[in-house]
């Protein structure tokens, strides 16, 4: 079987299933296909300057997609996080109740921290007309931008 597959598989398999995952990552949601279809690019590229044998091509491919998809979730991913709230609804923050950490007292904004992520971030920062100090419970009123309106709860 091993022999078959040596003498068969070229360099055009790899680039053709990389075209697909890749394309498959437009049905599938989390941004994981997209890795493994360029890792399978990359061994198709690489099998048109050196010939390897398909265990060695497996093994190439399993270690450049985990090395991919470690450089995402490490390093890519956590820098384009979405910090807006733009098409947000209201609803999901409103009535939520979180601690002051950086108190408002000598200025109009400070920053308050949900005890669970909402809309995939847990520190936020709040104008209040009342001043609060650290340690505070404060109650979402409305949204303003990126800014909670809040009141001491």
């Amino acid at each position: 079987m091993l022999d078959w597959l040596n003498l068969h598989i070229a360099y055009w398999h790899w680039l053709v299933l990389g075209l697909l995952l890749v394309t498959a990552e437009i049905f599938v949601s989390g941004f994981v296909l997209f890795w493994f279809g360029l890792s399978a690019l990359t061994m198709g590229v690489l099998l048109l300057v050196i010939d390897m044998p398909i265990t060695l091509q497996l093994l190439l491919w399993a270690g450049i997609s985990l090395a991919f998809l470690l450089a995402w979730f490490k390093f890519i991913r956590p820098q384009w996080k979405d910090r807006t709230t733009a098409g947000m609804a209201a609803e999901a923050l409103s009535g939520q109740v979180g601690l002051v950490i950086e108190s408002n007292q000598g200025r109009s904004r400070g920053r308050l921290k949900f005890p669970a992520p909402i809309l995939g971030e847990d520190e936020w920062q709040f104008i209040c007309t009342e001043e609060v100090a650290i340690g505070d419970r404060v109650r979402v009123n409305d949204i303003s931008g990126n800014t909670l309106m809040v009141v001491r709860h």
